[in-house]
């Protein structure tokens, strides 16, 4: 699997999710919570743009130079957006929205009819609480620390260097949020989870390039729980079909 490979996951799992009613339904509950979260905090952060702007670079006299003052100006405005809809993003796991991507996940199997790994004989709560509680060392630590560090680097000289790697490090976790539904709702530790992450780090990265683009990441955000469990499924699958020494 490389990074091509996971663009396409994510857009096959936005083109099945809009196509199923259940999927379609679902998906959109979770765009509208993320949607407002975002234009909430869109507002806020938004507000605070001028002062922001003002400690990266003072307005220049100069006429020529100054479009690219206006410049940097609308690519903050980007930059803060997709910050406000990752963080909304966060919120809304927290609140609720990790038991509906489960329920995705699960009418996605169910749709595809792959060959699932069997779930442990646990009572569905406990399947729920053990899920939440992979959301904080699974992302939102590296989601916030990644952000944190963005914001430090607009003050450092590594700056444009950690501005670039920390939304591509958010990427790939968000990805990882998606793709470790299934692995997690079996009970699998959360070390050998976290060396599968390792083993695919280019496919997750595909996968998460598009939360970074400023508004259609809301609606792939929304559907991504359907691609990460296409692609958990054909994994499963040629699991099943290669011979002994190749899956162990």
């Amino acid at each position: 699997m490389n990074l091509f490979s996971g663009i396409l996951y994510n857009l096959r799992g936005l083109w099945l999710g809009v196509r199923t009613p259940r999927l379609l339904m679902l998906g959109l509950l979770r765009f509208v919570v993320v949607a407002l979260l975002t234009v909430g905090l869109s507002g806020v952060i938004l507000a605070k743009h001028a002062e922001i702007l003002a400690l990266l670079w003072q307005r220049p006299e100069s006429a020529w130079i100054v479009w690219a003052w206006y410049l940097a100006s609308w690519l903050l405005s980007l930059l803060l957006m997709g910050i406000s809809a990752v963080i909304a993003y966060l919120l809304s796991q927290i609140l609720f929205a990790v038991l509906v991507m489960d329920l995705m996940s699960r009418i996605t199997e169910r749709l595809v009819g792959g060959p699932v790994a069997a779930s442990p004989r646990v009572p569905v709560m406990t399947q729920m609480g053990f899920l939440i509680r992979q959301e904080v060392p699974r992302n939102i630590i590296p989601v916030l620390l990644t952000l944190l560090l963005m914001v430090l680097g607009w003050f450092t000289p590594l700056g444009p260097v950690v501005t670039t790697i920390g939304p591509l490090v958010a990427a790939i976790f968000l990805a990882w949020d998606n793709t470790d539904l299934v692995p997690a709702r079996n009970l699998q530790p959360f070390k050998l989870r976290f060396k599968s992450l390792v083993r695919s780090l280019p496919f997750h990265l595909g996968f998460g390039l598009p939360f970074l683009i400023p508004v259609l990441n809301l609606i792939f955000l929304s559907f991504a729980p359907v691609g990460a469990t296409l692609y958990h499924l054909d994994r499963e699958k040629r699991v099943a079909g290669a011979p002994p020494e190749a899956s162990a």
